[in-house]
């Protein structure tokens, strides 16, 4: 007698992780790509003097979990434009671009923008909150000078 079990799929993840460590002419740089699911994140880490062995192995050990990483979003691309005019001007516009050799090269492209972006939103705020204690300043300052006439 031949019984047959039919076990449902489990669900399997795949993880690889890579640490490349390379000389980008001034400082030794380490390069984290992190693959899990399908999903590509990277994260760069400047060594500074030339790291021995151990201090990779140290710092693989103890930091990795830390590490933040960036995820290549895929955006989806945009529709092509009716007017021949614009789609040249956009095509132009792409071969302006410098090209990007890796995903990894890419990838940390879009985090520095982020980051940019994100540091000119903060330095805005930051700017703006001050402007308004300098206007808070100002009222006490009138207040103060007319008060008891």
């Amino acid at each position: 007698m031949v019984i047959y079990i039919k076990e449902e799929p489990t669900m399997q993840i795949s993880v690889s992780s890579t640490l490349t460590v390379y000389h980008d002419g001034q400082f030794w740089v380490g390069l984290a790509e992190h693959v899990e699911d399908g999903t590509y994140d990277v994260a760069r880490i400047v060594f500074g003097a030339k790291p021995s062995d151990e201090e990779i192995l140290r710092f693989v050990v103890n930091k990795w979990a830390k590490l933040s990483f960036f995820g290549d979003d895929s955006a989806e691309a945009s529709k092509p434009a009716k007017n021949p005019k614009r789609r040249a001007r956009e095509a132009s516009r792409a071969l302006k671009q410098p090209a990007m050799g890796t995903k990894a090269q890419q990838a940390l492209a879009n985090q520095r923008e982020t980051l940019k972006w994100e540091s000119a939103q903060a330095r805005s705020q930051r700017r703006a909150d001050e402007a308004e204690a300098r206007f808070e300043q100002r009222k006490l300052k009138r207040k103060r000078k007319h008060r008891g006439h």
